[in-house]
């Protein structure tokens, strides 16, 4: 797939790339993340390189994909164990081996990046170390509110943040701090993949109309969004008509 655009491609935002300046704080993140030896890394939004070069020295295989094709271009051949593809990062065909990402997205395609990492429990991801806004950061690592995509999410994934990075170390400086998102592979999922869509249409009809109308008895001033994965899929498994108490959401610091 090297030296390919995906289709449907579309033309960068430049106002949302902003590459890390140093390559010190690359290697911290590419350590941060675990990277090891027998890895297969992918690098979506690979821009300059600066990340692709520390995953080059510690993964067994990287796959950079970036759009811009002059930068695709200086990506190619700088080092024997990355492949490049010229594309769209959201529209790439992931690898069917287990895989890790160490991104910093793009900030115009981060809902789209999630959706294509997260959404297909077959998916082979053992693990995302993902640079995004500091607000972005913040929504999916809190348990509340919660959506229907984090309670999906959720069931396989564990959520954190673990990081805060000032703009000042990007190039240029975004308008925002951003933060490291961190999903990883649960050891046993919160439900069994054969049981995925019947748990995604069992939360989309909680969510979208109420969680009376998925058999669940409702305490005053629950809602659908003050489960977190865990209490969605222990109704879910239980068939229980009871609704778990909401728990006592604190506002981020």
């Amino acid at each position: 797939m090297a030296g390919r655009r995906t289709r449907g491609a579309r033309p960068p935002s430049t106002a949302s790339r902003h590459f890390l300046r140093a390559e010190a704080l690359a290697a911290e993140l590419v350590r941060d993340a675990g990277v090891g030896p027998n890895d297969l890394v992918l690098d979506l939004g690979a821009g300059t390189g600066r990340l692709t070069g520390p995953l080059a020295r510690a993964a067994r295989r990287v796959i950079a994909v970036e759009l811009d094709a002059a930068l695709a271009a200086g990506l190619r051949g700088r080092w024997p164990n990355v492949e490049v593809i010229e594309g769209d990062a959201a529209q790439v065909r992931l690898p069917t081996a287990p895989f890790r990402v160490v991104a910093n997205l793009p900030f115009s395609r981060t809902n789209d990046l999630l959706h294509l990492l997260l959404d297909d429990p077959r998916t082979p991801l053992i693990r995302a170390d993902l640079i995004v806004e500091w607000g972005v950061a913040v929504k999916r690592a809190l348990p509340w509110p919660s959506s229907v995509s984090s309670v999906v999410w959720g069931a396989r994934y564990e959520t954190a943040l673990t990081r805060r990075l000032p703009r000042a170390v990007f190039d240029p400086p975004p308008s925002v701090d951003t933060g490291v998102l961190v999903f990883r592979r649960r050891a046993v999922p919160l439900i069994t993949p054969d049981a995925a869509s019947s748990y995604h249409a069992f939360v989309a009809g909680g969510f979208r109309h109420g969680l009376h109308s998925v058999g669940v008895r409702m305490q005053p001033g629950t809602f659908a969004r003050d489960l977190d994965p865990h209490q969605w899929a222990n109704l879910f498994d239980s068939g229980s008509t009871s609704a778990p108490r909401a728990h006592t959401r604190r506002a981020p610091t």
